[in-house]
């Protein structure tokens, strides 16, 4: 369905630049979800930002493909896009609901915007489809004649969430949805997307850095490091079997129900993305780097059911 290829996105910052997606790799079938995983700072709201096309004004470059259905979403014009792509097909949801929800406006006035803004509904027929929406998020109708503030946090979340889903977009993003809310309630956005997934054959691209998370919903994973995806693979083979050494420290950091193994770190701090180390980009933290490591950059190479950035499957081991 979606069939991203060597996204790169970088910022100009004080004089620098900053690469903050740099070759970016992955695709998505109809009805899957992929989860978008890693340290903050490592290039998954950029990513998912890239992906709608809404860039800030600090952008030097910005390069790559994302094609839906043979269309590329980031080579056509931009008002194009705009008015026939963006909510339309792909939509997003953002980091923070409280932040993204205007305080002096009601809730149902707001979600029903793209519907008035990219569509010919008149405003009786956008406040109906808003309640429909609500009642399929798991809302009371009344919630649009309220105000963000008069929400609570989960409230607000699935009120995103019907915003992003108004135009019926096959694809939606959701950027770190749960992060602000207690477990609870994040138990409950979690099967609520699992049941608008099954319900409306979405695709989705869930981005977080709690791999614990998104092993609940996602059906594949790409993990990424320092703008790049390091390993992507089926959900069940990558978390059982990890293969990058970034990965593997992931999965150790994660507490368990079962058993009493001591959690691990990485070591060190994520790099510079104004310098990136050479090579391998983890190969300063890495446990297990060799020489080749820090002098050439590793290609993305077929590890069983997935694909991996590591010369320990394509090169010259230790010893």
């Amino acid at each position: 369905m979606l069939d991203v290829r060597n996204l790169r996105l970088y910022y100009g910052m004080g004089g620098t630049v900053v690469k903050a997606v740099d070759g970016v790799e992955f695709r998505v079938a109809d009805g899957e979800t992929i989860g978008l995983v890693g340290e903050s700072g490592s290039g998954k709201t950029s990513t998912g930002l890239a992906l709608m096309r809404l860039l800030p004004n600090n952008v030097v470059h910005f390069s790559g493909h994302a094609f839906i259905d043979g269309v590329d979403l980031l080579a056509m014009d931009y008002r194009k896009f705009v008015a026939e792509f963006r909510w339309k097909v792909v939509s997003m949801v953002f980091q923070g609901a409280m932040n993204s929800f205007n305080p002096v406006l009601k809730v149902g006035e707001q979600v029903a915007e793209p519907l008035l803004v990219k569509t010919d509904a008149d405003r009786k027929e956008a406040v109906n489809l808003v309640k429909k929406m609500f009642r399929q998020v798991g809302l009371p109708e009344e919630v649009a004649e309220r105000y963000p503030h008069e929400l609570s946090g989960g409230m607000k979340q699935r009120a995103m969430i019907a915003m992003a889903l108004i135009l019926n977009p096959r694809l939606i993003i959701l950027d770190e949805p749960t992060s602000a809310l207690d477990v609870s309630i994040q138990t409950q956005v979690i099967n609520l997307l699992k049941k608008l997934k099954k319900e409306l054959q979405l695709s989705m691209i869930f981005i977080t850095h709690d791999l614990a998370l998104v092993s609940d919903i996602a059906d594949s994973i790409a993990v990424m490091y320092a703008g790049e995806v390091v390993e992507f693979g089926v959900s069940d083979d990558l978390l059982t079997n990890p293969a990058h050494p970034y990965t593997q420290k992931l999965l150790k950091s994660i507490p368990r129900l079962k058993g009493s193994k001591t959690l691990e770190y990485i070591p060190g701090q994520p790099p510079n993305l104004s310098n990136p180390p050479t090579g391998c980009r983890f190969h300063p933290r890495c446990p297990r780097v060799f020489d080749k490591c820090s002098l050439e950059t590793p290609p993305s190479i077929a590890v069983g059911n997935g694909v991996v950035k590591c010369w320990l499957y394509g090169g010259e081991k230790e010893g």
